[in-house]
């Protein structure tokens, strides 16, 4: 992929995520060279090994990350749209942590304010994305998750 292309990819995650931002009220995330940077750093890294699995810098708590697979091409609208849809699952009368809606969380974390993002392709075809968040978000303290994870607005 491409420098332009790369660029192209982060500019329509970076507009997903606010898009669905906006409908929770919170405020849109920036963009972030330095965590685009070391986001294609990594997605080339997972492609390499062709194994999903967070990094380092994300387990320590350094930065929120999503992570996305599959067999194709991503477009970068599907990827945001399968983390978003795990608000279907998501208790906003019992807010927290959940590994089946961390993906959802991360996206509109109202605390977050910069975002990064890279793709690569590795030799099967597959695709591995990388989008990390900070400051960090979804952090498992109780009271965080009212704070930084409010229900949609009502649309009028």
């Amino acid at each position: 992929m491409g420098k332009s292309a790369s660029k192209q990819f982060a500019d329509e995650i970076l507009k997903v995520h606010n898009e669905y931002r906006k409908k929770h009220g919170v405020p849109p995330l920036k963009n972030s060279k330095k965590l685009n940077r070391e986001t294609q750093q990594y997605a080339e890294a997972l492609a390499s090994t062709r194994i999903l699995k967070h990094s380092t810098e994300s387990s320590k708590g350094q930065y929120g990350e999503n992570l996305a697979w599959a067999s194709y091409d991503q477009p970068a609208k599907d990827v945001v749209d399968r983390w978003y849809s795990e608000i279907k699952v998501y208790n906003f009368n019992c807010p927290g942590f959940s590994s089946s809606t961390g993906h959802f969380t991360a996206v509109i974390w109202k605390s977050s304010k910069k975002m990064g993002v890279g793709k690569a392709t590795s030799s099967d075809g597959s695709s591995f994305v990388v989008a990390r968040y900070t400051p960090a978000g979804n952090i498992t303290n109780k009271g965080f998750f009212e704070e930084n994870v409010p229900p949609p607005k009502k649309s009028r």
